[in-house]
Parts: structure tokens; C-alpha cells; sequence
């Protein structure tokens, strides 16, 4: 099994902790980071997960200090200067959105350590989220001078509440795995050194429920996220909208040359 996923999708790394547990490490430099290969292989994973009759629960975790330091800042030069990337990039984000979602099996998340962009968007709409009290959760679309897309119109209001997703989604202020349980982001917060061994148990768990009844749970439940998706595909397009325009301009360079963004010279109207 280990073997034909690794072979499909070589940039993400599988293993088999339990019988019928896929695991899946985000590995790499850069904490991490999801680059262009990474970014397609994460949105269509989940696809073969839900058609292989070996699979009964989906592990996500990060290597090292972190989950994942999100997606590099020369894939979105790109998405600026390329329309076709673009118009790729944004087909692959709708895609591991709703890919999870639709996803049959449940999916278990342990984070720690900084976690950001299309790793965060997978970590924080799998069924449960383990999480540690020092894990740094940060989205950080409106500091790159980008609508807050991806996974953020779809589930931050459900989990979290609409007065908490908007003060974190606009200010772009992070969040200590602490934080993030307090207010209902995450399913579990736990010490730093054993969010994996207790993502792994509750995975050991699922994968010895009723399975029928755990995956039919899991789509209904997932109603309330579907109901969402107008919103979601308005964010995604408005985020995209704004990859064209100069404040992403000046918020890739302030992240480059690290400084605060000036985002004066921008549009003052929609």
C-alpha cells in the first residue's frame, strides 16, 4: 500500500503506524513549505484515500520543529506573472477543500510548530485536529495584500464562531495551539511532545469503529461545511482577484525583505 502512494505522490511522505491508518508527513525545507508539486499532490490525495478499501483513517502530520510554514513565495510570483498558473493553482486549492470534505474516511490532524497556508487549510478541516499548546497557527492572506481564500470562508466562521474568524482572518495575527482550542478552532490541545502519539491513538480508534457509521456521520456532518461553498468559491476568487493587484506586490516584498508592509498606494475602493 505504502509503496503505490509513494509512487503517486512522491512528494508527500506515507507510512503505516497502525492496520488500516495511512499516514502522511509533510517533509521538506523551509519548515516544510508546500511548493508547486506539493500544493497538487495535497489536494488529490485525498481522492485516492477515499477509494482504497485498505484505507479506514487518514493521518496528517508535519516533520521536525513545525506542520508547515504554507506555500513559497516563488510560486505565487508566479500565479502573478502566469495566468495559466494561476488559474492552476486556484483549481488545486478549491480542490483540497473540497477533496477533504468530500473525503469518505476520517481524517486526523496533529500540528505543532508553526502552521500556515495550504498545510493549515488540510490540518484544520480534518475531522479532528490534535493540536500542541505551543503550535503557532497563522493565516496570513490580508498581510500578503490577498483576500483570506482557501479554507478560511468554508470553516472559520463554523468552527470558531464569526466575531473570533474575523478578528483573526483580517488582523492576521497568530495563534498558540491554546488559543486555538479555547475558542473551538481545534478539536484537542495537548502537550507539545505528545500530539502525535495522541492523534495516532484517536486515529487507532476511528479505525476500529463501525466504519459505515463513522464515514456516513462524517458526511452529514460536513453538510454544515457544504452549505458554505458559494462563500467559499467568492473568497477563493476574490484572493486571486488580488494576486493581480499591487498590494500582493508589496506583501511579497515585505516578507522578502522582512518589514512591515506599506500598504498606502493601494486601491481605496472595491
Amino acid at each position: 500500500m505504502i509503496e503505490r502512494y509513494q509512487e503517486e505522490f512522491p512528494s508527500l511522505t506515507f507510512s503505516n503506524p497502525e492496520p488500516g491508518v495511512l499516514m502522511m508527513t509533510l517533509e521538506g525545507p523551509g519548515l516544510n513549505a508546500v511548493d508547486p508539486e506539493k500544493h497538487r499532490e495535497l489536494g488529490e490525495v485525498w481522492l485516492a484515500i477515499d477509494r482504497d478499501p485498505e484505507v479506514r483513517v487518514a493521518l496528517l502530520a508535519g516533520s521536525g520543529k513545525g506542520f508547515s510554514a504554507g506555500g513559497s513565495f516563488d510560486l505565487i510570483d508566479d500565479i502573478r506573472q502566469n495566468y495559466d498558473t494561476g488559474l492552476r493553482v486556484l483549481r488545486e486549492a478549491r480542490d483540497l477543500v473540497l477533496n477533504i470534505i468530500n473525503c469518505s474516511k476520517p481524517i486526523v490532524s496533529a500540528i505543532w510548530g508553526p502552521a500556515v497556508g495550504a498545510g493549515l487549510v488540510a490540518g484544520l478541516l480534518a475531522d479532528v485536529s490534535v493540536v500542541g499548546k505551543n503550535a503557532r497557527i497563522i493565516d496570513g492572506h490580508t498581510r500578503l495584500g490577498v483576500a483570506a481564500g482557501d479554507h478560511a470562508a468554508i470553516c472559520w466562521p463554523l468552527l470558531c464562531g464569526m466575531a473570533k474568524a474575523k478578528y483573526y482572518l483580517l488582523t492576521c495575527r497568530d495563534m498558540t495551539g491554546e488559543e486555538a482550542d479555547r475558542i473551538g478552532l481545534v478539536s484537542l490541545c495537548v502537550e507539545d511532545d505528545v500530539v502525535l502519539d495522541e492523534a495516532l491513538q484517536v486515529a487507532r480508534e476511528l479505525s476500529n469503529g463501525a466504519q459505515q457509521a463513522i464515514r456516513w456521520t462524517k458526511r452529514t456532518l460536513n453538510h454544515a461545511y457544504r452549505m458554505f461553498e458559494p462563500a467559499f468559491d467568492a473568497s477563493l476568487a476574490y484572493e486571486f482577484l488580488g494576486f493581480q493587484g499591487p498590494d500582493s506586490a508589496e506583501g511579497v516584498a515585505s516578507h522578502r525583505e522582512r518589514r512591515a508592509p506599506d500598504f498606502s498606494g493601494g486601491p481605496t475602493s472595491e
